[in-house]
């Protein structure tokens, strides 16, 4: 039957295939008597060797999309797989106390997995918890004959359905496969929306009940664009999808016209037009839609996509290729922002009410716990400063006294490479992002000591109205253009260009259409997006005239009261 959902449009572009439901299954059982125990033994080989198949598969794809590096972390859920001592514990379980296969794999596994959690003073052993606790819960899928969700083993085109789905899930998802993904909740500023642009993947997020109401294998047309889900399409709505999408990608073809064009207004006033990645193969999409820089290196993904703390070599070969990559351009990048919805399983964080004001990026990085791993990524960032155009951010900064803490490790860094004679750039910049209000207000005395800003909008908003940007029920509050807001960001800009210091910013506003007019009339200098919205936002800059935006964004800061109002004035200057 024909159902229509509503959801938040998270990611440009259309897409009609089967959905693949990337939801966990029930695991759930029953422990039971059973008489004959070598059958139990038969069903248990079986499902030893399914989960060994299954991961060999999936290292082999692993390495082949990520790296032989990152795929070794599987090696581990071998070994665990061919263990005899634990493989023999179970069998003996199930012969001395006659119980299914299911309840001996459970009652060792356990057993295993809390010896190594309590060795807390050995962080190599907790990891080895981790690893059994994936690998029972493979095993156990097999015994109860149910498939677990592997998006890096799809090999036919699908919508991705999932409640959420997380950085790791969607740095998986391969875009030759995924046609698209559906989620029941987040928003255009979730990390998972984030990186669906950054993969040009269709998305749409916040449909509240879209795995309640799809099974696997239905037919779903997907419109990343208006926000529009349709379970099991008529032949002529696919067809009107299909339309909808065409018109997108002749869209699209129109404005790759624009990729080795520069960024200028209809005045002639330059502004730079950069990218956002979280890896150095997204260099691809920086150079494919003409970015003139890397605004935001998100570096936590080198931690998140890493079965421990990446080295410093790791860190400098990363670094390295993507400073080599944008050949001179200036290159963001911003240090380690672990914490609030990204965790890292080697890293043991407190449990918080709410992370998201809590132990998180620098205030970790200045912690006595976190202090050899900031200074292995300063060494990391100073080695590959001479492969190119580096300018280093410090995020969730709240103080100039964290600010000058963390300029003060960078210094000491620097000063024992050379002393080691390591040669290191003289021209590095060093900045912090402004997603903190309390930054945002003290911006004037943050100039005097800074050499840029970059302004986090997606924290800044969520901050600033006191409202979780993940929360549908507080959704109504987070307002990229309300007053407040851009009173803020016009204090940032202003501060900057009093002390001489350039302003960009790295925050999805950065490329939202209605907010790009503004951000021109208050004179920001860069405006750092995801790659695919490059294009789009050269094409609008194309049409619009500094001094009219200049007095837009007066009349918004002045005579607007709420966020309509000033929607409704940006439509009234650019039409």
């Amino acid at each position: 039957m024909v159902e229509m959902l509503k959801g938040i449009a998270a990611s440009d572009g259309v897409a009609v295939a089967k959905a693949y439901l990337l939801v966990q299954p029930d695991l759930s059982f029953s422990k039971t008597t059973v008489e004959d125990t070598a059958a139990e033994e038969t069903r248990l080989d079986a499902a030893l060797l399914k989960s060994t198949e299954e991961l060999q598969q999936i290292r082999e794809k692993a390495a082949q999309s990520l790296g032989e590096a990152e795929a070794q972390v599987f090696d581990a859920h071998l070994m665990v797989l061919s263990d005899p001592e634990m493989i023999g514990q179970i069998k003996q379980n199930i012969k001395d106390n006659s119980v299914n296969a299911e309840s001996a794999l459970k009652e060792v596994t356990d057993m295993y997995i809390g010896m190594f959690e309590a060795m807390d003073d050995n962080a190599y052993m907790q990891e080895r918890a981790a690893d059994i606790r994936d690998v029972a819960k493979r095993i156990l899928a097999h015994l109860l004959g149910v498939n677990l969700p592997n998006p890096s083993m799809i090999n036919e085109e699908v919508v991705v359905v999932a409640h959420d789905l997380t950085p790791s899930d969607t740095a998986q998802l391969d875009r030759t496969f995924v046609k698209a993904f559906v989620t029941d909740i987040g928003g255009r500023t979730s990390h998972s929306a984030i990186m669906a642009r950054s993969l040009e993947i269709p998305a749409i997020v916040g449909t509240k009940e879209i795995t309640a109401k799809v099974k696997e294998g239905q037919m779903l047309a997907v419109n990343g664009i208006e926000g529009d889900v349709i379970i099991e399409p008529t032949e002529e709505q696919k067809a009107e999808f299909i339309k909808a999408g065409e018109s997108y990608a002749a869209q699209k073809a129109e404005w790759e016209k624009l990729k080795n064009a520069e960024t200028v207004t209809a005045d002639g006033k330059h502004f730079e037009l950069a990218a956002n990645i979280g890896t150095p193969k997204d260099l691809v999409g920086v150079h494919n839609n003409g970015g003139e820089a890397v605004g935001l290196y998100r570096t936590e993904f080198l931690y998140m996509d890493s079965p421990d703390f990446p080295t410093e070599d790791d860190q400098y070969k990363a670094y390295k290729a993507v400073l080599e990559g944008m050949e001179g351009k200036p290159v963001v990048v911003r240090t380690m922002d672990i914490g609030g919805d990204k965790e890292l399983p080697y890293l043991q964080l407190p449990h918080e009410m709410n992370p998201f004001l809590g132990y998180r990026a620098l205030r970790i990085s200045l912690s006595e716990q976190g202090d050899d791993m900031f200074r292995t990524q300063m060494r990391a960032l100073l080695r590959a400063s001479v492969h190119g155009n580096l300018r280093i951010m410090f995020p969730m900064v709240a103080t100039l006294k964290e600010f000058r803490a963390a300029k003060g490790i960078f210094e000491d860094e620097k000063q024992k490479l050379i002393n080691e004679g390591v040669e290191v750039s003289d021209t590095i910049q060093v900045g912090i992002m402004i997603e903190i209000p309390a930054a945002a207000v003290i911006a004037d005395k943050f100039a005097k000591e800074v050499d840029f800003f970059s302004v986090g909008t997606n924290d800044l908003i969520q901050y600033t109205m006191a409202a979780d940007r993940m929360n549908e029920r507080v959704s109504y509050l987070y307002q990229p253009y309300n007053p407040s807001i851009l009173r803020l960001i016009k204090n940032v800009i202003d501060a900057a260009h009093a002390e001489g210091k350039w302003a960009g910013m790295c925050g999805e506003m950065a490329g939202d259409q209605t907010a790009v007019p503004l951000l021109v009339g208050m004179g920001l200098d860069e405006f750092s997006m995801s790659a695919t919205s490059i294009l789009k936002t050269r094409s609008l800059m194309k049409r619009l005239d500094t001094t009219k935006m200049a007095e837009l964004a007066d009349r918004a800061l002045k005579d607007c009261d709420t966020m309509e109002e000033v929607v409704e004035l940006v439509n009234e200057y650019v039409k």
